[in-house]
């Protein structure tokens, strides 16, 4: 498999791990009732975790392509782009599928 599919996949892949965590703690701490005794911090502290997130989710699927379109390498650029979002596509799928099969 060559460098940029790898590469592709490994950021597909690190952002779906990284959209799991943040899931998970979302999930655990509304369980714990975090933030509904303090009415103030909870929506400043989602706000700067959405901004936080879409930061990360942003560089980890485009901020080696970007990089590769800057330098001149617009073919490697735009092959990188597509395996990246083709691969978070189908894990996607698969959490989708996953959901309507254990929501049963």
């Amino acid at each position: 498999m060559d460098k940029i599919k790898k590469a592709a996949m490994t950021n597909a892949f690190l952002t779906a791990l990284y959209i799991v965590a943040i899931g998970t703690f979302m999930f655990y701490a509304g369980q714990m009732k975090l933030g509904r005794n303090n009415q103030f911090l909870a929506p400043i502290a989602l706000l700067l975790l959405f901004v936080c997130s879409a930061a990360i989710t942003g560089y980890l699927m485009f901020g080696r392509p970007a990089q590769l379109y800057v330098d001149g390498k617009k073919k490697e650029a735009l092959t990188m782009v597509s395996y990246t979002l083709g691969t978070f596509a189908a894990i996607t799928f698969i959490f989708l599928l996953l959901l309507f099969i254990f929501v049963r």
